[in-house]
């Protein structure tokens, strides 16, 4: 494995690293996942194999369901190591509020589009935040950060990916939140139809009552 410590650091994450670097002619970025002293170390040593074969199965899935994700150059479980390609372009969460709103609501429109083909192709995302979307120079934006994620269809699964979406867009870009999931919601309903997009919808409304239930539980204990 490459000396880490002469790599950039690209983001420290609670789960793993990210390193930028210059490897066989091309700008890569290492992915390494942390041993976690709290775990018992064959369960630890598990979870990060598990996660570090998954991670890209699912995002060649995403692939096949035609969204654009980091093309992946080298898997190492032993290490709990992806080398995958690096993406030029911006976070959306940099970009977001900075557009004219029709070109805010045609980004929007576009990330529901892919998040509808992910959840029709089976795959649920697990971390749908707008850090997690680059949007390049051509206008593509790139899904990335699959280490959460699953492969399923189940409604359940879809709604909390959703409402994970809702709520970050709720905590990093308030003041734009419901004009953005609203018109994400609009660009899903292209893909899933009207009638799967209401359930999906439906199952949101139900989590947040569940959470609401809870938070109140809480207050009365």
């Amino acid at each position: 494995m490459e000396n880490l410590a002469e790599l950039k650091l690209l983001k420290k994450g609670a789960e793993a690293s990210l390193y930028v670097a210059d490897w066989h002619d091309r700008r890569v970025v290492f992915k390494l996942r942390h041993p976690k002293k709290y775990r018992p170390e064959d369960l630890d040593n598990q979870i990060r194999t598990y996660r570090t074969i998954h991670e890209p199965q699912l995002m060649n899935e995403a692939k096949k369901a035609g969204v654009p994700t980091p093309k992946i150059f080298h898997v190492d479980p032993k290490n709990a190591l992806i080398i995958m390609e690096f993406i030029e372009g911006s976070q959306v969460k940099i970009v977001l509020e900075s557009m004219a709103k029709m070109e805010r609501e045609e980004l929007c429109l576009k990330i529901g589009s892919l998040i509808g083909k992910l959840h029709t192709h089976g795959v649920v995302h697990g971390d749908l935040t707008t850090s997690n979307m680059i949007l390049n120079a051509e206008g593509r934006v790139v899904f990335v950060d699959f280490g959460l994620g699953e492969k399923t269809l189940e409604l359940e699964a879809k709604g909390v990916d959703l409402h994970l979406m809702k709520r970050a867009l709720q905590s990093t870009h308030y003041e734009v939140a419901d004009e953005c999931f609203g018109n994400i919601i609009n660009g899903y309903s292209l893909v899933l139809g009207k009638d799967g997009a209401k359930s999906v919808l439906e199952k949101i409304s139900e989590i947040e009552k569940r959470g609401r239930y809870v938070a109140e539980r809480k207050q009365d204990a």
